[in-house]
């Protein structure tokens, strides 16, 4: 018996996209970010010291945040579809 003889001839079903709803996550995750530089200002152990980075990092997460939700809502080339 060959190898052709056992494999079956259907062809797989085309896969269908998913809809998701990418600007509205992209906002809720730079939210989220904004919710965190909020915390660190508002709570000065998270912001002195050791931890003085922390509030440029909760910024860097909105500041890339806005960048992408931009792209997103663009719309153009690769985020055409998301």
């Amino acid at each position: 018996m060959s190898h052709s003889d056992s494999t079956p001839t259907t062809s797989p079903q085309p896969v269908t996209p998913v809809h998701v709803p990418t600007q509205r996550i992209v906002l809720a995750g730079t939210a989220v970010w904004a919710l965190a530089l909020l915390v660190t200002l508002l709570v000065p152990a998270f912001h002195t010291g050791d931890r003085a980075w922390w509030p440029w990092c909760a910024v860097a997460g909105v500041a890339l945040g806005l960048l992408g939700w931009s792209l997103v809502r663009r719309g153009r080339g690769n985020f055409h579809e998301a």
